[in-house]
């Protein structure tokens, strides 16, 4: 009997089925002739460089690798060496960064700076005002104070004449972000987001869009992205909803999270939502959605979703034991390979395929299977096989991966560790046997670390009924 695998279930104390998302590892859709798809270990992280404080925002401009990294403006070369280029200031929060032909813009700690391959100068007109987010649009660099929408003077990106100041008024929420997709402006509001196009004349160039008001909103600056030049992707809702995370096109939300995603998203408050981070990375036919979350990031992939016709979503996790946050954020691609920060350290490196371990160090992964019944008459588990990619293991390691079951969903058996398979053990078959039985239903779950990079096709159980 095969039982899925690319996500399981678990019970709460609310007495709610919940579902299991694979830890560190990723749903491929492919047709093996074993199965139509698979779990693979999530990409490793390589460390190549320190900088001078830890991650704060990224962006590739002329080819060439920026960071914003504590108070520092740095550039890194394809080596991960580091060179500071000057001070931006550190409110603790993540930078926006924009760029037009010939300069880069920088939002940090309220201000706006720009860098043009030489200098770093700071836009200091009196009418900028606080800078909350910036992008650069049909010539102007426009930015939010969380009132208004500013944009600077087409001939002189210093200059900011409050004649031309532009408002989000269908709701008096503020303005928390601002975003480009298909050449037009979108303001995100806290509680709606409102579209604008570029009409021109002698004061604020852009109009409404009418009818094109989305009548949700994103829960802080940082909190939204655009997805697969798309989509506006974001985190957040309408007045009296919960959060949840949506997927918008031509003014119309779509919800992409969830009753899972959502239970996870309301364990944090709203000031703790209102400082992470949303992101987006294409890589190998997966266009994958980042949610930096305090304790995990969430990941979303569009095109699996599709081919399933339900969200497809996993969790990567800097963790041994339970979770802990991603130390991977800032996704940028440059010099063939995706650069990154660490939001916990000064560390900067690159994602690795070739390995699965983070910054060095062995992190756990962890999936689950769907619950196994049999009409309440029950099975005698004979055998357990997981069939698996093995023998990749670190040269002199003999990894152990684990299993362990339930016949509630909240309370767990003993794990039951076998070996993995040393390096070259490529025939290894994944086998527990003797497994016992279940009268009603029963939850697997399989445990193993970054040691034993493995991939698993399908999960096998021979089972036997029970007599009545």
């Amino acid at each position: 009997m095969q039982i899925p695998i690319l996500n399981g279930a678990y019970t709460d104390a609310d007495i709610s089925v919940r579902t299991l998302y694979p830890t560190n590892l990723i749903p491929v859709i492919e047709q093996s002739g074993v199965s139509d798809s698979f779990l693979r270990p999530a990409d490793g992280i390589v460390q190549n460089g320190t900088g001078p404080g830890v991650d704060r925002g990224g962006v590739v401009w002329n080819d060439r690798a920026y960071r914003v990294m504590g108070s520092k403006f740095v550039e890194i070369d394809e080596s991960g060496n580091v060179t500071t280029i000057g001070d931006v200031g550190n409110d603790g929060k993540f930078v926006s960064m924009d760029y037009s032909f010939d300069l880069l813009g920088i939002a940090s700690n309220g201000n706006l700076f720009y860098y043009d391959l030489t200098t770093l100068s700071q836009n200091v007109d009196p009418n900028l005002g606080t800078v909350l987010d910036v992008m650069w649009i049909d010539g102007f660099f426009m930015t939010t104070d969380g009132e208004f929408l500013v944009v600077t003077e087409l001939n002189d990106p210093f200059s900011v004449n409050p004649l031309k100041y532009g408002s989000s008024e269908v709701d008096p929420d503020p303005i928390l972000a601002v975003l480009k997709l298909r050449n037009e402006a979108y303001a995100l509001n806290r509680y709606t987001i409102e579209i604008f196009n570029n009409i021109g004349g002698d004061f604020f160039p852009f109009q409404r869009v009418n009818g094109a008001q989305i009548p949700k909103g994103v829960i802080g600056t940082k909190a939204c992205t655009i997805y697969m030049h798309e989509f506006v992707a974001f985190v957040g809702g309408g007045r009296n909803e919960q959060n949840s995370i949506y997927l918008a096109v031509n003014g119309i939300p779509s919800k992409i999270a969830t009753k899972e995603i959502e239970n996870l998203l309301e364990t944090f408050t709203d000031d703790q939502l209102s400082l992470i981070k949303v992101e987006s990375r294409n890589e190998r036919a997966g266009e994958y959605l980042y949610i930096h979350l305090p304790d995990r990031t969430i990941v979303y992939d569009h095109i699996s979703s599709k081919i399933f016709q339900q969200p497809v979503w996993f969790q990567l996790s800097s963790h041994v034991n339970g979770f802990a946050r991603y130390e991977a954020q800032s996704f940028i691609y440059a010099y063939n390979k995706w650069l990154v920060g660490d939001p916990t350290s000064t560390n900067i490196g690159f994602l690795d395929a070739t390995i699965s371990s983070q910054w060095g160090n062995d992190v756990s992964w962890e999936f689950g299977t769907k619950i196994m019944y049999n009409g309440s008459i029950g099975m005698i588990v004979n055998e357990l096989e997981l069939v698996a990619i093995t023998g990749r293991a670190a040269l002199g390691k003999d990894p152990m991966i684990s299993t362990s079951y339930s016949t509630d969903g909240l309370n767990w058996s003993q794990d039951k560790y076998i070996s993995a398979g040393k390096i070259g053990d490529t025939t290894k078959r994944l086998r527990w046997f003797r497994q016992g039985y279940f009268r009603n239903w029963r939850v697997q779950r399989f445990r193993g670390d970054t040691s034993a990079p493995m991939s698993f096709l399908r999960l096998e159980a021979t089972l036997e009924g029970l007599q009545r």
